[in-house]
């Protein structure tokens, strides 16, 4: 099992930025992706960007430039920092963690952000 923790989010203005984190713990493995994902109302989950142990990343079109995904492989925690926030980015994000071995994956409770002005 895996337990992920998320924190940050919350309200912010068009333009605005905001840093989201997410600690793992319980059995984690090296070979496995990190990731963010969201979901808006009436929406599909969606991936935001996923960061592998190697440091390979992957970014949704619609945030790059403007997010960024990194790593911190020996507190096994993820973060996003998401600048120059737009209205279409308010979500519910979730972290993700999964196992490449396994292909067992595991979600965090989900982080509120909105943008509005």
């Amino acid at each position: 099992q895996v337990q992920l923790v998320e924190s940050g989010g919350g309200l912010v203005q068009p333009g605005g930025s905001l840093r989201l984190s997410c600690a793992a713990s319980g059995n984690i493995v090296s070979n496995n992706v990190m990731g963010w994902y969201r979901q808006a109302p009436g929406k599909q989950r969606e991936l935001v960007a996923a960061i592998t142990r190697g440091s390979s990343t992957d970014y949704a079109s619609s945030v790059k430039g403007r997010f960024t995904i990194s790593t911190d492989n020996a507190k096994n925690t993820v973060s996003l920092q998401m600048n120059s926030l737009k209205l279409e980015d308010t979500a519910v994000y979730y972290c993700n963690y999964l196992n490449r071995w396994s292909a067992r994956e595991y979600w965090g409770q989900g982080t509120q952000v909105t943008v509005s002005s």
